[in-house]
């Protein structure tokens, strides 16, 4: 099968032939109709993250965002048959850990991830391990390119904010971070009922974030995004998101809070922080701020989500802005170090 392969970290990925993957009893394998490009995969690409424990060996093929048609089923899998449509949240857990005994599989103590743990969506085929859990069926009236969307940074956002910072009808919303993650936020928050800001450096991510639901925009290089906010909402925001995962976002994101308010972090960091990021803690004092973590998804949220999409009142396939094919997929993932490609890009053509 074809794919996009990583052979050095650093270095823009390659289309190979490579081996089909090999069917396993608990696994289903799948033919990738669309897998979303997604900042995460650039991380990987880089070598980032082993500072929290996300290694990889090379050469491997990369992809957490997609959805396809089942073509073969291992002996030991009862929900699934050949020719199903689903889509793969991409953090799987084990099924017997404490957390995933109480719901939250995303943080399983023994989980795997989509396209990192084994190879994803980068390539035409994927066998998906544990299928009975970390699958999903995928409603005949949602593409493929939705469902692909749906994967990993629509997900993230809406556990977010639904689950994480409970975020209420009429809380002012700031989203600080404008990709996909950022759209996505806006797009939720919107359907939500939240009153929404979004904050970016580029003002084609921004004019894409008022068409996906932000009543507000502020570009942080011509006008200071937290002084902006504080006056804009008399106080500061119920909820504000840090959806990069820069100092610089982070920090404003946190200063941006009226008191009592919640700081959802869901950026990760890159090289230039590894993890560590300076907090005013004095003002999370006095402020009586929360600082809130939110990681991807538990699969068993799937159906709520699911349920918004197919009645319109979500639209992730709004957001997808450009469809491409493996070649051209490389080179997208390779400039996203520039923030050169706002929306959402799905790779739908092998």
């Amino acid at each position: 099968m074809k794919a996009l392969v990583l052979t050095e970290f650093g270095k823009k990925m390659e289309v190979q032939e490579v081996s089909r993957p090999m069917l396993t009893d608990t696994g289903v394998v799948i033919r990738v109709e669309a897998n979303g490009i997604c900042r995460s995969d650039w991380h990987f690409m880089m070598g980032d993250w082993d500072w929290i424990g996300l290694q990889v060996r090379l050469p491997h093929v990369f992809g957490h965002e997609f959805s396809g048609v089942v073509e073969e089923v291992g002996s030991q899998v009862t929900k699934f048959k050949k020719g199903d449509r689903v889509v793969v949240p991409h953090a799987h857990g084990e099924g017997t850990c404490e957390y995933c005994l109480t719901g939250h599989s995303n943080i399983c103590d023994h989980g795997s991830v989509a396209g990192t743990t084994y190879w994803g969506g980068y390539g035409r085929y994927v066998n998906v391990p544990d299928a009975d859990r970390n699958a999903v069926h995928l409603p005949d009236s949602v593409s493929f390119e939705a469902g692909a969307a749906l994967g990993c940074r629509f997900m993230t956002a809406f556990h977010g904010l639904v689950d994480q910072a409970k975020v209420k009808p009429g809380e002012w919303v700031a989203i600080h971070g404008s990709g996909g993650l950022g759209l996505s936020l806006a797009h939720i928050a919107k359907a939500i009922g939240a009153k929404v800001i979004a904050v970016d450096i580029n003002d084609e991510a921004l004019k894409l974030a008022k068409e996906f639901g932000a009543d507000i925009t502020i570009n942080s290089k011509e006008k200071d995004a937290v002084q902006e906010i504080i006056n804009i909402t008399n106080g500061g925001a119920h909820v504000a998101v840090d959806a990069l995962g820069i100092a610089i976002t982070c920090q404003n994101a946190i200063n941006s809070l009226r008191k009592r308010g919640r700081h959802l972090q869901l950026g990760l960091t890159s090289k230039d922080e590894k993890g560590k990021v300076e907090l005013p803690i004095d003002l999370i004092v006095v402020k009586e701020l929360e600082v809130i973590g939110s990681s991807n998804m538990p699969v068993s949220r799937f159906p709520d989500m699911m349920r918004m999409v197919e009645s319109g009142m979500i639209q992730p396939d709004k957001m997808i802005t450009k469809t491409v094919g493996l070649e051209e997929a490389a080179d997208i993932l390779y400039d996203m170090a520039e923030f050169k490609t706002p929306g959402i890009t799905v790779l739908n053509r092998w």
